[in-house]
């Protein structure tokens, strides 16, 4: 072959190569800013020595793209010179140093409000935002099985400070003109005070368009449905901040009162492309889990020498908050990236309740999520609720949260973990029911539903009862994630079948309405039963709400409730029908998913947002008897400790049958009943003292 004919053999393929590549890259550059040993050096498991790498995340999608086409306001934003829409967050990434020595496997950590929480879940580590040290990795579960931790930045409203991730999303405008629109932000306080941020859970909120208008109204009432009353325009004002990044505020003379429910309806203005964030979450995964490099060459932490990427499957974590995201993303098909791919195989969705959140409409406010007391009138807890088809019989509407997944061809392997706080505060029920609660609704095929019986929706405590009337519950049920993780990645990575799902139903009479509840609750002295559990609202948000994203009735307007059910208590007071962790098989007392809120700090009838509470049973027959508590004394169900622990070891053991804990937390699990035990049985009962060591 001649030069000639080389030379245009050599241009042909390179045109070839160049026809083949993907047109855009979604992550168009990894800034590293900090790359070192993790926690010195140490090694972890096989894995061996591990590494901590963090920086900036530069990315840039097509707006025109298919795969964006659920965006709101996507059409509103800035354009750089390649007619895409760029945008930058944080990221933090935690690998074996030789990846080789890695499972292969890559999880990713949705952020909760800016915070890292799956180290705290699933690793028992103390809560930080700068996994550095060995102390900052807690068991070191996840490092020792070889997996690749990952977080970066998606929602744009979260204050600076205390190491929370940032992203910055740009400004939607109407052809670069200003774009405004009224907002309601509910504010409550648990004690008095003069000022409130507009906003809670370190979020910053939205500017108003002008803080000194009259057309601003504050109203106040006591309880979500109640009429509003309104505050004279005199008496409040907006702080003037001259950092745009710190939180809007309000003051009010006079103050706050703790437990009512003041709303302020304003104009404000720049709406951020709040589900832009989504799409950044979705690029990280896929520019990890997929790329070779960036766009100006930079490799991708997790590919090898040779540059191909390493990472054979990826799962994501979320709890709370970070739960609804990844519900929110399947239900918008935003798990799959430009190119069609799904960037993960599997999800550990923790505590999301029914719900998906406020992430992709103009003025969205992330923070924002219905409970029994506050925030209800936010467009978080919206239809479809299940994972195969349904019908609200009520409007007509048919579906399932799955339902843009399913047309992708891309639906994950799900594991849902819900709390009996979730079904008393966050409508969990929905998730396997009809919305008028009259029928069970199995899930999908690829899909198990795991209750945890009388567990809290968050894992820690403080030795007091604070606002609430009960002591905090101490229940930890963190080594149930460790197992139901190792199941999931199971039958993601092995296709091992998982454990059948367990949860309350209405079939078998462990799930029902909060009367039943109340009837079949045995009469514990002092003990005030709640008289409701969370029924969201169908809200009318507007015509333009389904098709653009904009809320036109601001507040919106309250229709008729979801019907929802609790888990059903059995004579003991303790949940029926869900996982019953040896705490709760075994148990020193009875613990409760709600915990009512005390006279004095207002809203006496509403239920705390994610409390529970912890009873303990009388110590002795004498005790029980004068007291008239009708549940078995201490002394009456165990001759001893060592009995006690014994039927502990037992029930642990009947869960690790089950894959439901792991062999390896079962000493630990004992040895803290055993602290529970003496705790328990050698304190004053009076107070919440006997918590401070469990």
């Amino acid at each position: 072959m001649g030069k000639q004919s080389a030379a245009i053999l050599l241009c042909l393929t390179s045109v070839m190569l160049l026809c083949a590549a993907p047109a855009i890259a979604e992550v168009t550059e990894i800034e590293i800013r900090d790359r070192r040993l993790l926690a010195g050096g140490i090694s972890f498991g096989d894995a061996g020595p591990y590494e901590r790498i963090s920086g900036r995340l530069h990315y840039a999608v097509d707006p025109l793209d298919p795969a964006n086409a659920r965006i709101a306001d996507l059409e509103f934003a800035p354009r750089d010179a390649d007619g895409r829409v760029s945008f930058a967050g944080d990221f933090i990434l935690i690998k074996p140093r030789r990846l080789e020595l890695g499972n292969g496997r890559l999880i990713y950590g949705v952020n909760n409000r800016g915070n890292l929480v799956l180290l705290r879940m699933l690793n028992d580590a103390p809560w930080t935002n700068d996994p550095s040290t060995a102390s900052d990795l807690g068991n070191g579960f996840l490092l020792d099985r070889g997996y690749s931790l990952l977080w970066s930045a998606w929602n744009w409203d979260v204050a600076s400070g205390g190491g929370r991730l940032q992203i910055d999303l740009p400004v939607a405008t109407d052809g670069g003109r200003p774009i405004t629109g009224q907002v309601a932000a509910e504010m409550t306080t648990d004690r008095p005070t003069d000022i409130l941020p507009v906003a809670w859970g370190n979020s910053i909120g939205y500017a108003p368009a002008d803080p000194d208008t009259a057309a601003a109204r504050l109203t106040v009432r006591e309880a979500p449905l109640d009429r509003r009353r309104g505050v004279p325009r005199d008496r409040w004002r907006f702080v003037t901040d001259t950092d745009p990044d710190a939180p809007v505020r309000v003051v009010l003379d006079g103050g706050f009162r703790p437990g009512s429910i003041y709303e302020l309806v304003y104009r404000a203005k720049d709406p951020r492309i709040v589900g832009l964030g989504l799409a950044g979450l979705r690029d990280a995964l896929s520019f990890f889990r997929f790329a070779r490099a960036d766009t100006r060459g930079r490799p991708n932490p997790l590919a090898n020498a040779n540059g191909e990427p390493t990472v054979k499957g990826a799962l994501i974590y979320g709890f709370s908050q970070s739960a609804r995201v990844i519900q929110h993303m399947l239900m918008e098909g935003l798990h799959v990236d430009e190119r069609g791919r799904a960037v993960f195989d599997a999800a550990l969705v923790h505590g999301p309740g029914a719900g998906k959140g406020a992430f992709n409409h103009r003025f969205a406010q992330t923070t924002r999520h219905p409970s029994h007391h506050e925030d209800h009138l936010y467009p978080v807890d919206v239809f479809p609720f299940t994972t195969v088809r349904d019908i609200d019989s009520l409007t007509g509407e048919n579906g399932s949260l799955l339902d843009r997944a399913n047309a992708l061809a891309a639906v994950p392997l799900l594991f849902y973990i819900s709390t009996a706080t979730e079904y008393w505060t966050r409508a969990a029920s929905l998730l396997h029911t009809d919305v008028s609660a009259a029928r069970d609704v199995a899930p999908s095929p690829r899909t198990r539903l795991y209750a945890v019986s009388g567990a809290q929706h968050g894992v820690g405590v403080a030795a007091r009862r604070g606002i609430f009337e009960s002591c905090p519950n101490p229940l930890d049920y963190r080594p149930v994630l460790r197992a139901l993780l190792v199941a999931l990645d199971q039958w993601a990575t092995d296709a091992r079948p998982p454990p059948a799902s367990v949860y309350p139903t209405i079939a078998a009479g462990s799930l029902g309405t909060v009367v039943a509840y109340r009837a079949a609750l045995p009469a514990i002295p002092g003990l005030r039963k709640p008289d409701s559990n969370l029924r969201p609202s169908r809200l009318n948000l507007g015509a333009r709400f389904a098709s653009e994203g904009i809320v036109d009735i601001v507040p919106p307007q309250p229709g008729p409730r979801f019907a929802t059910l609790v888990p059903q208590p059995d004579p003991d007071g303790l949940d029926r029908g869900g996982i019953r962790l040896p705490a709760v098989a075994v148990p020193l007392g009875t613990y409760f998913g709600w915990n009512l809120r005390r006279a004095e700090y207002g809203a006496a009838e509403r239920l705390g947002r994610w409390q529970g509470s912890f009873i303990p049973f009388p110590l002795t027959r004498a005790e029980r008897v004068a007291s008239g508590d009708p549940r078995l004394s201490i002394a009456e169900r165990y001759s001893s400790e060592d009995d006690f622990a014994h039927g502990t070891a037992q029930a642990a053991v009947e869960l690790v049958r089950d894959r439901l804990l792991l062999a390896s937390d079962v000493p630990a699990i004992v040895e803290q009943a055993r602290r529970a035990f003496r705790q328990i049985t050698d304190g004053a009962l009076a107070g919440c003292g006997f918590l401070e060591n469990l």
